[in-house]
């Protein structure tokens, strides 16, 4: 049994985590999955307790969800019918069925990362949208960090010698390029990300992303709406691939 099917299937902690969250920490993902035509089909992958799926439905979308956690299932379907449980590897629709799809820090709990970036652009329909959102588990630049592996000046330093290699593996052994994996930390009660399986960060999902038929559109640090022109300038250099979140919108070729 996998840690998708052992430690979320039916972790009532977890969906009540989930539930409560606030809206704001979805706006930014949510807007982004949007393709601005009405009627057209979205899904969320790692839909939660359904709140994605519930302002894209009042957006006039024809939107879906789908989890690996019985309880997130229940709350999800308060806000929508097209919200069902799923294995967390296949994903249940045709090739090409989506003009969007994304996930919402889900990347750092799959069991297979590689094969579930494949998965999401599957079921996206040529020249739609793919909106991919983790933690940066190699993060080199900032503070109040609430991961081990991103605290402390050693650790930074060792995500700042890693991420070189990775671009090393990249330019001269691009089939070998896997993402690092990690130890979950479980805790009681439930804390999020500290269960994280995989050390996601900006600079391999555009990686894996590209290499799976998609065109990068922007790689930012921030996973919300921040006031301008800050969000701006985090977002203007290389150093955000160092700080913060990943937050990747991509196309998928064709169309």
């Amino acid at each position: 049994m996998g840690h998708q099917d052992s430690y979320y299937r039916h972790n009532e902690a977890y969906a009540e985590f989930l539930a409560n969250w606030d809206a704001a920490f979805y706006a930014k993902y949510t807007d982004t999955l949007m393709t601005g035509r009405p009627d057209d089909r979205i899904l969320d992958v790692g839909c939660g307790a359904g709140q994605v799926v519930g302002k894209l439905t009042e957006a006039g979308y024809e939107a879906h969800g789908v989890d690996v956690s019985e309880p997130n299932i229940d709350r999800a379907r308060r806000f929508s019918d097209r919200c069902q449980l799923y294995d967390g590897r296949r994903l249940p629709f045709a090739d090409n069925h989506f003009a969007a799809a994304g996930a919402l820090n889900v990347l750092e709990h799959v069991e297979e990362p590689e094969a579930f970036i494949h998965e999401l652009i599957r079921v996206v329909a040529p020249g739609g949208r793919v909106v991919l959102s983790s933690p940066n588990f190699f993060r080199v630049l900032g503070y109040r960090d609430y991961h081990p592996r991103m605290r402390g000046l050693a650790n930074k330093l060792a995500n700042w010698r890693r991420l070189r290699e990775k671009r090393r593996q990249m330019r001269h052994a691009p089939a070998e390029v896997r993402f690092d994996r990690m130890t979950p930390i479980v805790k009681e009660p439930f804390s999020p990300d500290d269960d994280a399986i995989v050390a996601t960060n900006g600079i391999e999902m555009k990686f894996f992303l590209e290499r799976a038929g998609c065109r990068v559109e922007r790689v930012e640090c921030t996973d919300r709406y921040v006031k301008f022109p800050l969000g701006q300038l985090l977002n203007l250099t290389p150093l955000r691939y160092l700080m913060f979140n990943a937050f990747v919108i991509a196309r998928k070729y064709g169309g």
